[in-house]
C-alpha cells in the first residue's frame, strides 16, 4: 500500500481506532511461531497465527491457508466462500 501512495494520501490508515490496541511482536510470539507447522508460506500470516495462539486470541479469517492449521493453529472464526 505504501508504494501506491495510499498511506500518504490517507493518514487515517496510520491511526489506531478507538477500542483497538496494537500488539507488538514479543519473544513468546516468536517461540509460538517456531513451533507452528510449515503449512503457510506467508510470514505475516504465520505471525498472526502465532500471536493469536500465544495470546489466546481468536482470528477472524477466510484465508484457507490459515484455516488449514486446524488444531495446530489458533481459535478461528471463519466466513465467506
Amino acid at each position: 500500500m505504501m508504494t501506491l501512495g495510499h498511506v500518504a494520501r490517507a493518514q487515517r490508515l496510520l491511526v489506531v481506532p478507538d477500542g483497538f490496541d496494537l500488539l507488538p511482536v514479543l519473544p513468546d510470539h516468536c517461540k509460538a511461531l517456531a513451533e507452528l507447522p510449515r503449512r503457510h508460506r506467508d510470514p505475516f500470516d504465520r505471525m498472526l497465527v502465532a500471536q493469536a495462539r500465544a495470546e489466546r486470541l481468536t482470528l477472524l479469517t477466510r484465508d484457507k491457508a490459515i484455516i488449514a492449521y486446524g488444531a495446530a493453529g489458533a481459535d478461528l472464526v471463519t466466513f465467506g466462500d
